[in-house]
């Protein structure tokens, strides 16, 4: 009997791919564009993913009886397509909670002590100018930290934010009865209006997309900081960019965007007062290879025919 094939979009940790390999034979596409992705999965029967699928890929995937998302956002599979086949889907939630919220509180930092743009002033030769710079940083200790979306990340950045940092945290989330105490649950336009440092850790959704929009973002303070580790369509961006330029906003730490890869010279690129990184928040070594491991360790189960443990769509066990 032939051995299943699993594609990879991207690749993962090496302890996941000797896991597949006791059973599977491991691919990874040749590219991440719509039309390899659709040529390369033709014959396998497990995907891996990492990368955005097109909408219509498994009409080009008949032997697929598996799919996991290697990390724990949906957006990038439509799952409502997998379900119409009755394609069961898994993703990985938590694996990358410490990672990501440690990158919050980094970039929290940075931008409280001006860090970024004292080590330019230094690179330029400026010893005292870059020291002048110094005097208008501040602390966190003290300050509102606003969370929206206190999942796992959001509860972890809060642990971190509140009793390491001694932050004051408010949080939203749609249930606000979820938010875990000693977190201050709190609507968002309150969240907002009172918050030093937003940082956003929802999931994109019909719901959260958009969420900050023009309107939203007026009610921020002058003073405050937006940080965004969600995606990039939960902000209106083009309201951001101007929010920024027009002093409304003091800075910005963003790792996802409109639209991904963050073309070469977007606007956003060109203001001082935001740190752009490339999507990578949740990237460690630790991360990978818990991820990889859980991902690994589901897709077999799916390919054995067992329910994995973070199925997302558990309605196609009931459908007839």
């Amino acid at each position: 009997m032939s051995r299943p094939i699993v594609l990879l979009t991207n690749p993962i940790d090496p302890v996941g791919v000797a896991q597949l390999e006791q059973v599977a034979e491991v691919r990874l596409a040749s590219a991440r564009d719509a039309d390899t992705l659709r040529r390369e999965v033709a014959d396998a029967d497990g995907l891996m993913v990492r990368a955005q699928l097109p909408d219509d890929i498994f009409e080009h995937a008949p032997r697929l009886r598996a799919v996991v998302r290697h990390g724990a956002g949906l957006d990038m599979i439509p799952v409502a397509a997998a379900t119409a086949r009755g394609l069961p889907v898994a993703n990985c939630p938590n694996t990358n909670a410490v990672a990501v919220s440690q990158y919050a509180i980094a970039q929290m930092l940075a931008l409280a002590r001006r860090l970024p743009w004292i080590m330019s002033r230094l690179r330029s030769g400026d010893w005292e100018g870059a020291r002048a710079m110094a005097e208008p940083a501040q602390e966190l200790a003290g300050q509102t930290l606003g969370i929206v979306g206190v999942g796992a990340i959001g509860t972890e950045l809060a642990r971190a934010a509140g009793q390491g940092l001694r932050m004051h945290v408010l949080g939203y989330r749609r249930q606000l009865g979820l938010v875990p105490s000693p977190v201050e649950a709190v609507e968002l336009d309150e969240l907002l209006r009172r918050s030093d440092f937003v940082a956003l850790a929802c999931p994109l959704s019909a719901e959260t997309r958009g969420l900050l929009s023009a309107e939203r973002l007026r009610l921020m303070k002058p003073e405050a900081f937006l940080i965004n580790v969600s995606r990039g369509a939960v902000v209106d961006q083009a309201a951001l960019v101007d929010a920024l330029r027009e002093g409304r906003l003091a800075g910005a730490a963003l790792d996802v965007f409109e639209v991904q890869p963050l073309p070469a010279g977007d606007e956003l690129l060109a203001l001082e007062s935001v740190l752009a990184t490339p999507h990578l928040a949740g990237l460690t070594r630790q991360s990978m290879r818990r991820m990889s491991e859980l991902a690994a360790s589901q897709m077999l189960q799916m390919l054995e025919g067992s329910a994995p443990k973070h199925l997302v769509n558990p309605e196609i066990l009931t459908s007839s």
